[in-house]
């Protein structure tokens, strides 16, 4: 059954609203009609000959829809219906068009239940409507009205129920859908078959995503770039660039959608070069002013290291919708551009758009990044003033940001006054605080906690596994491991990579394989002796193992990122950066170590990390 929050009045009286209208800003609309055209209640019975002759106030409805006049459009429809002019579909099918794209759906509805005839058209409309403004319950429950009055949906009406799914995440719903639209004969459609890839691909079914496409006779850019976005979502980069290079070579003309999604893989895959290959043909095509395709390349050249890079694409892009701003927000966050994020914000609402719950995501990961405790407690309380309600994600920020700060009897509070259950995610932050200032009492309190919940992560076990060890609590560390084998996890593999030559070279702690191998060795014994000599002392309490110090000291040269860097130093040619990437956070060792090789080397040193980036530059570190 689906559900759609509280119980709320879905309409409210129009003629009210109309009328309050007219009386805020008199506006003659005899002087906007042709003269000739007096409006007079028409008889219902010759509605074909009133829809010809009235066709002008149509396109009076459509010109104030174009310029998205709300006020002008509503007194149009106030003369309408003053002269009864609302018996006539056409005109309820442009009035509703009229309050979907003024996004004023619930008008739409109001306008489609007071028509007398509810045609094809006027169906097709309203369920478009409410599936385009963000009111997809509305929308199917509206598709299964008018399948009960016994009306066939058509090649427009379908797309909006499959639309409406989509939003729903409902695919069983859409299964349903589906299953109408072969027996209607419509899956040869190519704009039904291609909403209905979108559709499955949204709701994570890439398999019957994948079979719709491939049994669909013709493909339109919007089923290619639904396949491409389907993949992309699932992290199944190869796939999605397979894809992309075969539309290409079908002679596709690609939109800004299909290109958004390669983009985003680019990103997500650090494969920068290729992501400006790409960036160059949105140039050509002049979608690079496109506001998906801007928010894609931000994330790109962000993810990549290239801050300078977003902020250029940022202020080039003239029309900016709310994923910008978000991408922006988390570039500036990311790269601990903490000031830029607040005047982001600032601007933001300066310029009119309205935050969202990933907005304040950003702002509040900027301060946990910079260790703001009463900005984020700011932020937090922000919210409600935008009438959003805090989820689990921004509860783990705040968590992250208290617990950082030391404050871990305020995280602790602020978990016990959460209006639903703590997740794994807002133990793990409160966990990690414990584990930085050494709380073992509290961390094992939180674990406790989190073994309630059942099945976690593997990442969760080995933090607790952590914060034992590093208080050489090694016995409790050695247990909390054999309870992740016990549940056959496996932890994560810690990888580091790196692009060169248009090639990703992957490199795991103590790796062996790479055929340069040897040279990427003898760098770091050479850098070793260089470092000590500069002052560098490796910190061995990052090895999480009961162990001697000297077996401590090789295994923390040999990191996954290290040996990233050597072959980077090794081959990248001189005074180009190196731009290193790890799926793991970078252990504190490693991270004072890349100090001292970008002093000796004098090279510009990126590492993202999963949580962040760190920028290091010669005799000092610019982020981190």
């Amino acid at each position: 059954m689906l559900q759609h929050g509280p119980k709320r009045p879905l309409y409210v009286p129009l003629q009210n609203i109309l009328t309050k209208s007219q009386h805020q800003n008199p506006l003659i609309i005899n002087q906007s009609l042709p003269q000739e055209s007096t409006i007079t209640p028409q008889n219902p019975s010759n509605h074909s000959s009133s829809e010809n002759k009235y066709g002008h106030i149509c396109d009076l409805l459509l010109s104030q829809t174009r310029s998205r006049s709300l006020l002008k459009g509503q007194q149009i429809h106030a003369q309408i219906i003053k002269s009864g002019l609302q018996i006539i579909p056409l005109v309820c099918h442009y009035l509703i068009n009229f309050y979907s794209k003024t996004q004023l759906p619930l008008l739409s509805g109001q306008v489609f239940e007071e028509s007398e005839r509810k045609s094809s058209t006027t169906w097709s409309s309203v369920i478009s409507s409410f599936a385009q403004n963000e009111e997809p319950v509305l929308a199917v429950q509206f598709f299964c009205r008018m399948l009960g009055d016994n009306l066939c949906p058509d090649d427009h009406i379908f797309p909006s129920a499959t639309k409406a799914c989509a939003i729903l995440g409902r695919c069983d719903v859409g299964k349903s859908v589906h299953c109408l639209v072969i027996k209607t004969g419509y899956d040869v459609d190519v704009f039904v078959g291609s909403s209905l890839v979108d559709m499955y691909a949204k709701c994570g079914d890439i398999n019957e995503s994948r079979k719709v496409f491939d049994e669909m006779p013709q493909r339109n850019v919007v089923s290619w770039s639904g396949m491409i976005y389907g993949y992309t979502q699932l992290g199944e980069h190869e796939e999605a660039m397979r894809l992309f290079k075969e539309a290409l070579l079908e002679g596709l003309d690609v939109n800004d959608f299909t290109l958004s999604s390669v983009i985003r893989v680019c990103g997500s895959a650090t494969l920068l070069e290729l992501g400006k290959q790409i960036h160059g043909l949105c140039f050509k095509t002049s979608y690079d002013l496109s506001g998906f395709v801007g928010s894609s390349l931000i994330s790109l050249y962000s993810k990549c290291g290239l801050i300078e890079e977003a902020y250029r694409i940022f202020d080039e892009v003239p029309i900016r919708n709310l994923g910008m701003w978000n991408a922006m927000l988390i570039a500036c966050a990311q790269h601990a551009h903490t000031k830029e994020a607040f005047d982001l914000f600032k601007k933001m609402e300066s310029a009119g758009t309205r935050p969202n719950f990933i907005t304040f995501l950003c702002v509040l990961y900027a301060c946990s990044h910079a260790g703001l405790v009463e900005e984020g407690k700011k932020y937090f309380a922000l919210m409600k003033k935008y009438e959003i309600e805090p989820g689990t994600q921004h509860y783990a920020s705040m968590v992250d940001i208290l617990g950082r700060a030391g404050k871990l009897q305020e995280a602790l509070s602020v978990i016990k006054g959460m209006p639903t259950e703590p997740t794994e995610s807002v133990w793990g932050a409160f966990i990690t605080g414990c584990r930085i200032h050494g709380n073992t009492d509290l961390a094992a309190f939180a674990a406790d906690k989190v073994f309630e919940l059942g099945a976690v992560s593997s990442g969760l076990h080995v933090m607790l596994s952590n914060a034992y060890a590093a208080a050489g609590r090694y016995e409790d560390a050695a247990k909390a491991r054999k309870m992740l084998r016990d549940r056959g996890v496996k932890k994560e593999t810690g990888l580091s990579w790196i692009e060169e030559g248009n090639r990703v070279h992957k490199f795991a702690a103590g790796d062996r394989f790479h055929v340069r191998m040897k040279e990427i060795y003898q760098k770091l014994e050479d850098l070793g002796d260089e470092m000590e000599r500069a002052g560098y002392v490796a910190d061995t309490s990052f090895v999480l193992r009961e162990v001697g110090s000297e077996e401590k000291n090789q295994t923390i040269r040999y990191h996954s990122e290290r040996l990233a860097i050597a072959y980077g130093l090794i081959s990248i040619p001189p005074g180009r950066p190196i731009r290193i990437m790890k799926n793991l956070r970078v252990c504190g060792d490693c991270h004072n170590a890349i100090k001292f090789i970008s002093k000796l080397s004098g090279r510009v040193i990126i590492v993202r990390d999963n949580n962040r980036f760190h920028r290091f530059r010669r005799w000092k570190m610019l982020l981190c």
